[in-house]
């Protein structure tokens, strides 16, 4: 039997009809014969229509889900969004959390930060529990069972030498992994558990980076011109303004990189501090070499 020939028009009329993506409308005129109804049929069942349809609104919900391996040497970390608190705590919901997780734990070839999950290959990848789909298919089903808009928003993967510590607020909506090089054993993992709980925290600020070279230098510049507008502004001598302007800028870096900011559980010792005293129980030189923190609904 010959095959039906799919054309563009029928892609776009099943496109304006279900709100479909273009791929999956094709591939449902494919499987059905052409037949545009029994196409919105296919679509429906999948649940693809109703997901894509909902597309457009928000997933400022959902869950946020950190993996660290026993020996703390491997760490994944997603956030996965729905539209609803409802949804974000059916127990469904938290299951594809851990499973996205899962994934990205064991995603091997992969190493850093995703912001945009759509963007990176592990939504390509096949699924872990069935390779017969993507983990993109995977989510895309939960969005038509759910009849809300899921979807997996950023991730990230660590494997160090050193120590991964982590900390999951108890509302799951703020969550952090760290990697600490340089050593291991109890007084690092001590070391890592602390500093991502500070960094969850977000106190003074969410920092910028790990130390003052990793802050962009477009931010430093921009602080540096609001800080002497600010010291004309107040009519402050010329001969002055330089140092003044020295003096914000190193109350931004205070306030806003890891190791120069006050720690949340003891601000009379810094980041820094901090560190150095667990490099001296641990008899290593240890370093802050990185961190992800996601939390629910940040820009």
């Amino acid at each position: 039997m010959a095959a039906t020939t799919i054309t563009a028009k029928d892609v776009q009329e099943l496109r304006q009809r279900t709100g479909a993506g273009m791929m999956d409308c094709k591939k449902a005129l494919e499987e059905t014969g052409g037949d545009v109804h029994k196409a919105v049929e296919y679509l429906r069942k999948k649940g693809i229509a109703k997901a894509e349809k909902r597309a457009d609104r928000a997933a400022s919900e959902g869950r946020i889900v950190a993996l660290v391996s026993d020996d703390a040497k491997t760490a994944a970390l997603v956030e996965i969004n729905s539209e609803t608190d409802f949804v974000a705590r059916n127990e469904e919901f938290g299951a594809l959390a851990q499973d996205v997780a899962t994934q990205v734990f064991g995603a091997a070839a992969f190493d850093g930060i995703v912001t945009v999950a759509t963007e990176g290959e592990v939504m390509k990848q096949p699924w872990h529990k069935d390779a017969s789909k993507t983990v993109a298919d995977a989510v895309k089903e939960a969005s038509g069972k759910t009849g809300e808009n899921v979807v997996v928003r950023r991730y990230a993967r660590f494997k160090t030498d050193g120590v991964i510590g982590s900390y999951v607020h108890h509302n799951g909506r703020v969550a952090v992994i760290v990697d600490i090089a340089g050593g291991t054993g109890p007084a690092v993992q001590n070391v890592a558990k602390s500093v991502a709980e500070h960094i969850a925290a977000g106190v003074p600020k969410v920092p910028l980076g790990v130390n003052r070279e990793e802050v962009p230098s477009d931010i430093v510049e921009r602080e540096r011109r609001i800080y002497e507008e600010q010291a004309r502004t107040a009519g402050k001598p010329d001969a002055m303004i330089a140092k003044i302007v020295d003096g914000q800028v190193n109350k931004f870096f205070s306030e806003n990189t890891l190791l120069d900011q006050p720690w949340v559980r003891d601000d009379s010792k810094t980041i820094r501090q901090l560190v150095a005293d667990a490099s001296k129980e641990s008899g290593s030189t240890l370093t802050v070499r990185r961190f992800a923190r996601f939390q629910m609904g940040e820009e």
